[in-house]
């Protein structure tokens, strides 16, 4: 199925023992981790450009198959608010592409608070290249509205769907992938998913599938390797639903 369901971020200190065993040197955790999970949402990105050699290794110690779903810098998305975003783009992506046929994704997320500028939006999605998969995770609720999702849909750019507590986002496609984001649906980054609630949204992810989308998902609930039981979880259900 061209679904790939995994875990945002793998270096946690707490997940020793949890999830990796005592002993592995944090050096191996990469690998360790690829060979459970086909995709990872890379998200120290956001807060400071790694080097080349960062993404070379990492495309180096996973396996052939595996995706890299990368978030772009809060300097593009924070502090610039996607104005000029020509040169930071260049540089930020020039990066991502070291990654090669394991580049999968690329996220945008929006600051909380920042209301919706159409114009700003409509910019920036005509200097995003071609070839690459793009998604723009919304964190103010001004956003999710016709105008922005038809913009979305012009350009083949991705809806992020969230789970987040005090945000709604709707479960909607407006490209040939789903991408979804899953925060905590009770305490950010701290809740782990109910068995129902993971069922729901292997459903909606069985119906994406049936309808020829590509879906991502991410668990961000990093705390006691939730995300990691809960992606683990998701997974089975998925294959579950998708076999009926």
């Amino acid at each position: 199925m061209p679904c790939w369901i995994g875990t945002s971020g793998w270096v946690y200190a707490h997940w020793r023992e949890v999830f990796y065993p005592v002993g592995l040197p944090e050096s191996r955790w990469l690998p360790y981790y690829a060979q459970r999970f086909p995709t990872v949402e890379l998200n120290n990105s956001f807060y400071r450009l790694p080097s080349e050699q960062a993404f070379a290794r990492w495309a180096a110690e996973a396996p052939v198959g595996f995706r890299f779903a990368v978030k772009a810098s809060r300097y593009l998305t924070h502090l610039k608010k996607l104005k000029d975003p020509q040169e930071p783009l260049q540089r930020f992506l020039g990066r991502a592409r070291l990654l090669g046929n394991r580049l999968g994704p690329i996220l945008y997320q929006l600051p909380p608070n920042w209301k919706a500028n159409l114009e700003r939006l409509q910019a920036f999605l005509a200097c995003l290249p071609s070839g690459l998969t793009h998604v723009i995770e919304f964190r103010d609720p001004s956003w999710m509205c016709a105008e922005v999702f038809s913009l979305l849909e012009e350009s083949g750019t991705s809806l992020c769907v969230t789970s987040l507590p005090g945000i709604t986002s709707p479960v909607r496609t407006t490209s040939q992938t789903v991408y979804i984001r899953m925060h905590g649906a009770q305490t950010l980054y701290a809740s782990c998913y109910s068995e129902a609630e993971l069922r729901w949204w292997a459903s909606q992810i069985a119906e994406a599938l049936a309808g020829g989308k590509k879906v991502y998902v991410y668990f961000n609930n990093d705390a006691f390797g939730y995300a990691v039981q809960n992606a683990h979880r998701l997974t089975e259900l998925v294959h579950h639903t998708c076999s009926l």
